[in-house]
């Protein structure tokens, strides 16, 4: 079985690394050879609920352009060439500067100087880290470097070093960003994460409609039912979107979580649901069901 299923909403909080988390716990321990890959390269937190030994660290590097100003002739042709404004140029003042922040390492400045005036060096974007849950059981944690621009090749890179693992179980960034694009795009199947609450609402019209146009098989997670209203439910009858699962809104399961523990180890009640869950969308994965309708 290779199965990559993306744990994704539209807004931070809604229990994206809960449900994640807890699916990972239930396939480890019914069996499954299976990796959490925590894709929330800005703020990865799925390791906190797990103790296992880090055995592999990886460092994710993207080349960026050096100018030699010696061999410079003032040309233009990299500025020109460059598609991300990350080449300051003045022309009369024979001003030129590359600004690494805004470079997306595409090599284009490169090939553009005839003069041999710009080489590459290798700048640290980030690091993927691996830990060994068990013989079946990984995480992989993607991790920014504090201060780089965009996380989305660092999620890549987390991505391309988990696509061997049979099942992939991937904790998504929260919104509709290209860190959100990124991840879903590898998916065979995304949960989204909901609470109902008019916030709640207003973002999951956005992953929907967004996940709609890449053509990707979804369902709905309402978490903390019982809080809000039941606004959210009604928008997804309508929809005709699958809804997969509800998690109640409890003092309990709120407790657990902020200690760092999971759920379903300590109810099993919800471990059954988490692998019924699972059961249900890799039937809607293996009939070609999207698992909505339009």
């Amino acid at each position: 079985m290779n199965f990559k299923i993306a744990i994704a909403s539209g807004k931070g909080g809604t229990g994206k690394t809960f449900v994640a988390s807890n699916l990972f716990y239930t396939l480890w321990q019914k069996g499954y050879r299976v990796t959490l890959l925590d894709c929330d390269a800005e703020a990865p937190n799925a390791q906190i609920f797990f103790k296992a030994p880090l055995t592999l660290l990886k460092d994710v590097k993207q080349k960026v352009p050096t100018l030699d100003e010696a061999h410079c002739v003032y040309c233009g042709k990299c500025y020109e060439y460059c598609n991300y404004n990350a080449i300051f140029f003045v022309r009369p003042l024979k001003v030129i500067q590359i600004m690494e922040d805004l470079c997306h390492g595409c090599g284009a400045c490169t090939e553009a100087c005839t003069y041999k005036a710009i080489s590459e060096k290798d700048i640290v974007l980030g690091q993927i880290s691996t830990y060994s849950i068990d013989t079946h059981a990984t995480l992989i944690e993607t991790r920014m470097k504090v201060g780089v621009y965009s996380p989305v090749p660092v999620i890549k890179a987390g991505i391309h070093e988990a696509q061997a693992n049979a099942i992939v179980i991937m904790d998504a960034p929260p919104g509709t960003s290209c860190p959100f694009i990124q991840t879903v795009s590898a998916a065979d199947y995304i949960i989204l994460v909901a609470e109902p609450t008019p916030f709640g609402l207003s973002d999951l019209r956005q992953s929907v409609e967004t996940l709609r146009t890449m053509h990707k098989a979804f369902g709905v997670i309402i978490n903390r039912t019982g809080l809000g209203n039941d606004d959210i439910r009604a928008y997804i009858t309508s929809e005709n979107i699958n809804l997969l699962m509800s998690i109640p809104f409890e003092r309990a399961i709120a407790t657990t979580y902020s200690r760092g523990e999971l759920y379903a180890a300590s109810d099993s009640r919800m471990e059954k649901s988490f692998y019924e869950l699972f059961l249900n969308i890799n039937t809607l994965n293996k009939h070609g069901n999207s698992g909505h309708q339009r």
